[in-house]
């Protein structure tokens, strides 16, 4: 990715490189002038005279001058040489010295000076440049150093090269110094070719540590870019990252070279001619990998790259197998054409780039120039002309221009990713709000639908076809495919905008699985498909959402049936650690490994067999969303034509102990309504009985409705604001009783001295806000005992947050809507209302109710009988005082009750019934000897009521009931047979679905659900039509 600007004119490349090039020098000179030595006594004929000079620990001179030179012999220390001394400048080339034409380097002698030190007793140094190629240093007649083993025959002398130092003390404040030079090795000089300084022992290891330190910080440098450049190469993403190989390459080959020259921090074990082709070879490398990394920067084809790679095959062949000497010859024009080529072309096409408007080119012309001014200063070093030390910058700042360059492009890359993401969120928003909008707008024409096609179904007067109604009821399951989808579409919308919030509570998992499994099996219809439910009943609890726990279910289920047409579908749940793990087995057609790695991902559907099979891939990210919102994880197991197994995580409710614990406190709170209920006088129960109570709700469709009075709740609204209070008090009066508090200090007070329903709170009040308020309150009242409503300015993350975790039920954003607070205001309340409500029915609903027709008719009854059959009268009379004993009397409030009493009050009923119908009811009783159990009250006589009221005595003839009790093994069977009119198979359906919070009657339903949460089994009902209704219901032993 090149980053396209205005084009740079040339005149503006040249001033560029201009200005460059003058920081570049005037970092030389500076570096020069910094370093620089002072004016000092030169060498003259072998003596150099230092003996006024004030030698200091950071600074070191030079003994540069005319040294004695005694070519082709070896002096000794004792030796006085041959009388064929000369003298030779030091530093410089011997070749004139050494050889009769002045042209070869090859040959041995001996450098020897005289040296005059101050009269202090101290410790000195010497620190060569360069010798070439080996040496002996002797000093005062000591041998202090031998480097590389010199020879008076032509030989191979060693590997090392470099600057290195020696120490002596000054005794006799003079100093000889002889150093014996041999050179077979190099062809181009000989002798001492480099600077040789003296100083004091600091000042010496000074100047050698600081000029090491500096070439290892380079070396650094460049080992940290080729880490993150490498890094790039192997793991970064992209279609264009050669340029990171190479870069990468050139900061390796400038490691290597910038290690085997200058201060030589690498001994190679290679002879010196060797390691000086080897030096040759990688600069000569390093100029062909730069033209590497512009062709891969900006993408452009060099022309003489084909050229260049010849030139440079031919080097690599002179290296490996050309002596020195030879190579020297042989690749002189070599170098020439090769570097003329490659920095004209590097020019051309830098500037070309520059032109078309890459402005990133010009780092690289920087690099280049850098490269150019290192290679023109180490000519001029090499030639003698300067002597300066170690100068690291033209080596980094070619790196720092690559670096500059491949930032600028990562930065580039950066501000263009947010802008693509920014574009492709938006994108990706107008989608979701495309099909948020589209399901809203759908779900109201598709609600018609299904309710008009539903109506029709229901109408009984005029019944349709067979063909007719299959395609009616077609047409409904496909619009609640439809909703399905349309909710999916919402739900998915909702949790990227993490918009759900979730109601958590304790939920039997195995209840509610084994609820959507019959919400699923309509979708099993023409499938040879099983399910198989393995979650014990008394599975621990889990802490969920329930709605959003059956959401879940539903769709793993969902997705399980779609994807297998014949086997079975399995679910399973373990827990360890407080983590219960459900899992959805299917033998369905499995996934492949790709598909695996995306189905969580929304709108992804897998390989085109299953997207074929239907749905847009939205079930499972939702599935995923929601496991995670409850804190868990899901994952998935498959194998192609084998099934997949989905495993979801969620934690726990609460322990047994903890949960057996808080059944008791319900218990207990249940008993003591109960006992309240028992102390009252007993006009006043009935009262209480009679205020709201129907008789018994008759098995077939009977028109009486339970009805009470409605108790209206009441709202504490706590703001500092009085105008707000008076808004809110304006909303809600006309439906519940309303007190307000301007603090929540006398919020705390009020909720001391009255019970209410609701608290809605501002969020910010002075001294307690309604954070803390909302904490306090928690520390009396549970989540369901008192809903708290918080009000709040902000509608941000953190703010609701802080609300849920203060213990707020609800949260609501001001300026409120009217609609949705009244809406939220009736949850909150119908919340605290079905909680007292199932504990007033514990108790309340224990009692059957009398409707007053039956009392009309008895009493009328008994009077009719007054003026025909006293006797008669009498035991009628007495009978009817038996039922209304039983009906109210204490027993009827107990959980369980004696067989007997219930059968005796049974008896009363069937008595008095008796008498009013006369031979159109008929009774026959088979009962056991010996039959004697607990069962609930009211149990048999409602169902009997049932039998006569809506069975036999819809016939005109009357019919017969027969009551049977038969003992079992393990349980007692209770029986309630009637030959009445019977049921049709759709009345059947309906019966017993009445829901715990429905107003209607307390009878069969009632009697139901008493004995299933009793005996975890109700009434088995079978009816048909002009046959008669069987109801019977077990109580185990």
């Amino acid at each position: 990715m090149t980053i396209v600007n205005k084009p740079i004119s040339v005149r503006k490349i040249f001033f560029i490189i201009s200005i460059y090039i003058l920081i570049l020098t005037s970092f030389r000179i500076g570096w020069v002038m910094y370093h620089q030595i002072p004016v000092h006594p030169e060498a003259e004929k072998g003596v150099i005279d230092l003996s006024e000079w004030t030698f200091t620990d950071h600074q070191t001179i030079t003994l540069d001058g005319e040294w004695e030179f005694y070519p082709h012999e070896f002096l000794g220390p004792d030796s006085k040489g041959s009388g064929t001394e000369e003298y030779i400048r030091v530093p410089g080339d011997w070749r004139v010295a050494i050889s009769d034409n002045g042209m070869q380097p090859y040959g041995y002698g001996t450098y020897r000076l005289k040296i005059l030190l101050p009269e202090e007793d101290r410790l000195y140094g010497i620190r060569m440049k360069n010798i070439t190629t080996a040496a002996k240093v002797y000093v005062d007649d000591a041998l202090l150093k031998e480097w590389n083993s010199p020879t008076e025959r032509p030989s191979t002398s060693g590997t090392e090269r470099g600057p290195f130092s020696i120490l002596f003390h000054n005794e006799n404040n003079e100093v000889d110094l002889l150093i014996q030079v041999s050179n077979y090795e190099i062809p181009f000089q000989g002798g001492l070719t480099g600077t040789v300084h003296i100083g004091t022992e600091t000042a010496i290891l000074k100047e050698t540590t600081d000029s090491v330190t500096l070439q290892i910080i380079v070396n650094v440098i460049y080992l940290l870019h080729i880490l993150y450049a490498a890094y790039i190469f192997f793991f970064g993403k992209g279609k264009y990252r050669k340029e990171f190989f190479y870069y990468s390459l050139l900061l390796a080959l400038n490691i290597i070279s910038n290690s085997i020259d200058d201060n030589v921090l690498v001994q190679l074990p290679l002879s010196i001619a060797m390691t000086q082709k080897l030096l040759l070879f990688l600069f000569i490398s390093i100029l062909l990998v730069v033209l590497k990394v512009l062709e891969n920067l900006f993408q452009i084809k060099i022309r003489f790259m084909r050229l260049l790679f010849l030139l440079y095959i031919l080097l690599v062949v002179g290296v490996l197998f050309v002596p020195l000497e030879q190579f020297i010859l042989f690749s002189g024009p070599i170098v020439i054409v090769f570097y003329l080529l490659s920095f004209s072309t590097f020019f051309v096409q830098t500037i070309k780039i520059l032109r078309n408007g890459y402005s990133d080119a010009v780092f690289l012309l920087l690099m280049l120039t850098s490269y150019l001014s290192n290679a023109v200063w180490g000519i001029a070093i090499n030639a003698g002309l300067v002597d300066i030390p170690y100068y690291p910058f033209d080596f980094i700042i070619p790196v720092f221009a690559i670096t500059a360059i491949l930032f600028r492009r990562h930065f580039h890359l950066v501000h263009l990713n947010e802008e693509q993401t920014k574009e492709l969120q938006q994108a990706d928003k107008m989608k979701d709000d495309f099909l948020a909008n589209t399901s809203h707008e759908l779900r109201n024409p598709l609600h018609g639908v299904i309710n008009i096609a539903q109506t029709i179904l229901d109408d009984k007067e005029a019944p349709l076809t067979a063909k007719n109604r299959a395609s009616l009821e077609l047409l409904v399951r496909i619009g609640h495919r439809m909703t399905l989808l349309l909710n999916d579409l919402l739900d998915i919308t909702r949790l990227q905008e993490q918009h759900i919030q979730l109601h958590r509570e304790s939920v039997n998992i195995h209840a509610v699985t084994s609820g959507v499994i019959d919400m699923i099996r309509y979708m099993t219809e023409g499938k040879k498909l099983r399910f198989h439910l393995d979650i014990p009943a008394d599975f621990p609890r889990v802490l969920a959402d329930e709605s959003r726990l059956i959401q879940i279910l539903f769709n793993l289920l969902h997705n399980a049936v779609k994807f297998t047409n014949e086997g079975s579908v399995s679910i399973d749940a373990t827990y360890k650690n407080g983590v219960a793990t459900i899992q959805v087995a299917d033998t369905g057609v499995g996934m492949e490994e790709e598909t695996r790695k995306k189905i969580f991902q929304a709108y992804e559907q897998g390989a085109p067999t299953v997207a074929s099979m239907g749905g847009i891939g939205l079930g499972l990210p939702i599935c995923k969303q929601l496991v995670e919102l409850h804190g868990g994880r899901i994952s998935v197991q498959s194998t192609p034509g084998k099934g997949s197994v989905f495993s979801f995580t969620l934690p726990l409710a609460v322990s047994v102990a903890e949960e057996i614990e808080r059944d008791l406190e319900m218990a207990a709170s249940v008993a003591e309504e109960i006992k309240r209920d028992l102390e009252m006088p007993t006009s006043a129960l009935l009262e209480k009985q009679n205020d709201g109570m129907e008789n018994i709700e008759a098995f077939h469709p009977v028109g009486n409705d339970f009805k009470r009075e409605e108790k209206i709740a009441k709202i504490l609204l706590v703001d500092d604001d009085p105008l707000n209070l008076q808004i809110l008090q304006t909303m809600l009066t006309a439906e519940y009783e309303v007190a307000t508090s301007t603090s929540g200090e006398k919020a705390l007070m009020l909720l001391k001295t009255d019970a209410w329903d609701l608290v809605i709170s501002d969020v910010m009040m002075p001294n307690m806000s309604g954070y803390e308020l909302t904490q306090k309150i928690r520390e009396r009242f549970t989540l369901s005992e008192l809903p708290v409503l918080l009000l709040t300015a902000r509608n941000q993350l953190q703010d609701v947050y802080t609300g849920f975790h203060s213990g707020a039920n609800d949260y609501l954003s001001k300026p409120m809507d009217a609609l949705e607070l009244k809406s939220r205001v009736r949850a909150l309340t119908d919340l605290k209302k079905s909680i007292q409500e199932q504990l007033r029915m514990e108790g309340a609903w224990l009692q059957a109710q009398i409707q007053p027709h039956f009392l009309f008719n008895t009493l009328n009854t008994i009077a009719s009988l007054a003026e025909t059959d006293i006797e008669r009268m009498v035991t009628l009379l007495h009978e009817f005082g038996n039922y209304l004993r039983r009906s109210f009397g204490v027993h009827s409030t107990q959980a369980l009750i004696p067989l007997q009493d219930e059968l005796d009050l049974t008896r009363s009923y069937l008595f008095i019934e008796q008498e009013r119908f006369g031979e159109r009811l008929q009774i026959e009783w088979e009962i056991e000897d010996g039959v004697d159990f607990q069962i609930p009250p009211f149990s048999i006589q409602p169902i009997v009521e049932n039998a006569v009221r809506h069975g036999v005595l819809q016939r005109v003839e009357g019919g017969t009931i027969r009551i049977r009790i038969k003992d079992h093994e393990t349980y007692s069977e209770i029986a309630i047979i009637d030959n009445g009119v019977g049921m049709e198979q759709e009345k059947l359906k309906e019966i017993l679905q009445a829901s715990a919070g429905s107003r209607r009657g307390i009878g069969i339903v009632n009697t139901h659900r008493r004995l299933t949460r009793l005996n975890g089994n109700g009434l088995n009902i079978c009816s048909q039509t002009d046959e008669g209704t069987s109801v019977s219901f077990q109580i185990p032993k």
